[in-house]
């Protein structure tokens, strides 16, 4: 008995049969794809298009380290006598720089206060292995504000010895006919006036400068771990500053631009001790050698 040939239609096959739902599918695939494409694209286009907030246009902290600091600036200390920035490079000790306002709400109060509390858990002392300027930003103020903000910054310190040193290794200025802006400038700080809120809007950092003036590091913020601004120093101090252990200490970190601060570096440690192991066992040998000199054991000859 013959059968009769079937049809040969898209139906006639199992792979076509659901043709129509696949298609259906893969619009809705294609939808649901869009949909999840839009969702994750909005957010970043919103943020590419937001600007930054116009106070903060043309304000920041972009140093250049290794500038030299023009120390040729007049300045006006707290007595109100006109000096070069120069009186307060010597040579021999690195100087923190704090650029403030004096008459500042709330910020540069914040970074003297957290720069005066780091110095203070540290065991030196201003004037001894270091220097601190502080300079005011805003040409209008005068020797009177700077005076009358050491006298309350100094005198909240708990410490008496650094009170009492605080009062000539850490001195308070303010600019003469610009000498702020362009000291500013050279070293990367930049900040301006808000009219509307009346107020200079600025970063927070303290620079860390070498002897001679050439800016050697920038601690940005509003905490100076006591141990990464002791290190900062050292580094500024050229080797002029610091114990054997301390330069030793110096040695074993480095700087963390990332992470804003001192990291120790395994590689330099390793170095260390192997050089501190070779030394040792230097140290034993000539003492064994002494002792059978002394004895008058003569050494075998070598081959």
């Amino acid at each position: 008995m013959s059968r009769r040939p079937r049809s040969c239609t898209l139906s006639n096959f199992p792979m076509f049969m659901d043709l129509p739902r696949v298609v259906e599918c893969r619009q809705m695939m294609r939808i649901l794809l869009w949909t999840l494409f839009l969702i994750l694209i909005t957010p970043l286009a919103v943020m590419a298009a937001e600007e930054s907030p116009r106070e903060l246009k043309d304000v920041g902290i972009d140093p250049v380290l290794g500038t030299q600091a023009p120390l040729n600036l007049p300045v006006v200390n707290e007595s109100g006598q006109t000096v070069p920035l120069s009186t307060f490079f010597d040579g021999h000790h690195p100087v923190a720089l704090i650029f403030a306002y004096y008459e500042c709400p709330m910020l540069c109060g914040l970074v003297l206060n957290a720069a005066r509390e780091s110095l203070q858990r540290a065991d030196w002392l201003p004037g001894d292995q270091y220097r601190i300027v502080t300079i005011s930003i805003d040409p209008k103020e005068g020797a009177e504000l700077a005076r009358d903000k050491k006298k309350a910054i100094v005198g909240a310190a708990t410490s008496a010895k650094f009170r009492d040193a605080a009062g000539s290794g850490w001195q308070f200025l303010v600019g003469k006919d610009g000498s702020e802006r362009r000291l500013a400038d050279a070293l990367g700080f930049k900040y301006k006036w808000e009219p509307e809120e009346k107020q200079w809007a600025h970063g927070a950092a303290l620079f860390v400068l070498s002897p001679t003036g050439r800016l050697s590091r920038v601690l940005f913020g509003l905490d100076f771990p006591p141990r990464d601004l002791k290190l900062a120093l050292l580094e500024a101090g050229e080797g002029k500053i610091g114990t054997i252990a301390e330069k030793l200490l110096l040695f074993c970190y480095h700087y963390d631009p990332k992470g804003n601060k001192y990291a120790i570096l395994a590689t330099r440690l390793v170095s260390l001790g192997g050089a501190l192991t070779v030394a040792a066992l230097l140290l034993a040998w000539a003492v064994w050698f002494c002792r059978r000199h002394r004895k008058g054991i003569a050494c075998p000859a070598l081959p």
